[in-house]
């Protein structure tokens, strides 16, 4: 399982790395949507687990922070990132 998660790291600074700097605005609502679906799953979770499994609500409530903080976090970068393609008012 370390060797997974090492190759995934490694891969996917790779993959980053070499997108051009046009295709960020779209890949960032991509990774957008994918938090929301997380967001979601999360949401599910919480709803179906047992008021006494605390490791599954630690572990629900981890992800609905994190996806929200990643959802906020991409809106605003993917905001700045249009507003640089706007014409600027004199």
């Amino acid at each position: 399982m370390i060797y997974l998660l090492v190759f995934t790291v490694i891969l996917g600074f790779e993959l980053i790395s070499k997108v051009p700097t046009v295709l960020h605005t779209p890949l960032m609502s991509g990774a957008n949507a994918i938090s929301g679906i997380v967001l979601i799953g999360a949401i599910l979770l919480l709803r179906s687990t047992a008021s006494d499994d605390y490791f599954k609500l630690t572990m629900g409530a981890l992800a609905i922070v994190l996806a929200a903080i990643n959802i906020v976090g991409g809106f605003a970068v993917t905001d700045r990132m249009l507003s640089m393609f706007n014409k600027k008012k004199k």
